[in-house]
């Protein structure tokens, strides 16, 4: 992760104009740390993945709220259908051809075993001696690409809304050179990178006043619960990371279950504190080297495409230190 953010630096100190676009660099900044750390590999090498993985999700999330007739898609396939399934087996045989490369390396003698980043585990799940425990290709295939996607949209997001706050809220700059983890939470909470969760009920169960019945989908709106004045007070809609100095409980009238960006319980999210450790690394690096301020050509408009992300990228103007 600082070798990723010592690249990127590096890149901004030699920029004829300080202006930079944010979204657009944290973007390969977390796809670099993510070749890296969980595959062994450069971002060149993972490049395509990342490129076919940001296609695959626009296609989703244009289609989310589309309902077709069951069965009608094994008779007539929307374009969108068509990509899709282009795009799927051309991801699959990208990643096959890096768990083919970390193979061939182990049979070959030049390592040892499969490694300790996430693709080796993989490979040794996979390679599992008690069957009870293995794992499938496409089991292999599918938490690739599931990290790759997931590791990558989260991050970015969480980076870019912070840097965009802090843009705002100049005195936040140096506060943060001091302590940025309530600066990173009180980002998640405006700017979630998933605004909402759907979970299924598998058997019947009581939720406050509300019996639910097996198999109904649940909707869970991130972003309203963390903008519910009853839970975080008038001031809901400014940016104030003192809410937290107290930590979690204390930010939400001792109600922490409402503060939920990479959701909760034994269903949150694997990559917490790999996303949360970047982006600490991230936002310290380079406050260390720069403040900012954003660009006058700055146009606000979120927009999710499975992250929360700035639909016209954001803008900043970098000051050396």
């Amino acid at each position: 992760m600082v070798d990723s953010v010592h690249m990127l630096l590096k890149r901004w100190q030699n920029l004829e104009t300080k202006e930079v676009e944010l979204f657009e660099e944290f973007t390969a900044i977390s796809s670099e740390v993510i070749s890296r750390t969980a595959f062994g590999s450069s971002y060149i090498e993972g490049r395509d993945i990342f490129q076919m993985l940001g296609e695959l999700a626009i296609i989703v999330s244009r289609n989310l709220f589309k309902l077709r007739l069951p069965g009608i898609s094994k008779i007539w396939k929307t374009s969108d259908e068509i990509k899709s399934n282009q795009l799927e087996k051309a991801i699959r045989d990208v990643v096959l051809g890096i768990i083919d490369k970390r193979e061939k390396k182990l049979n070959a003698g030049e390592i040892d075993d499969y490694g300790n980043d996430f693709l080796g585990s993989l490979l040794k799940a996979y390679h599992d001696p008690d069957e009870s425990k293995r794992i499938t290709i496409n089991d292999l295939v599918d938490e690739c690409k599931t990290f790759y996607l997931a590791g990558q949209e989260t991050t970015n997001s969480i980076l870019t809304w912070t840097f965009f706050l802090l843009a705002i809220h100049k005195d936040w700059q140096e506060e943060a050179r001091k302590e940025v983890e309530m600066i990173i939470n009180e980002t998640l909470r405006l700017y979630p990178p998933v605004i909402n969760v759907i979970r299924k009920v598998e058997r019947q169960v009581t939720l406050g006043n509300l019996l639910l019945p097996p198999d109904i989908i649940l909707h869970i709106p991130i972003l309203k619960i963390h903008q519910d004045p009853r839970i975080w007070g008038d001031d809901v809609h400014l940016f104030k990371p003192e809410r937290f100095s107290e930590g979690i409980a204390k930010a939400t009238n001792n109600n922490a279950a409402a503060f939920l960006p990479f959701g909760l319980g034994p269903r949150s999210c694997v990559g917490l504190y790999f996303a949360m450790n970047e982006a600490k690394i991230t936002i310290a690096m380079i406050l260390q080297r720069y403040s900012f301020t954003l660009s006058p050509d700055y146009i606000h408009l979120p927009t999710q495409i499975l992250a929360m992300r700035p639909h016209h990228g954001v803008k900043v103007i970098l000051h050396p230190l």
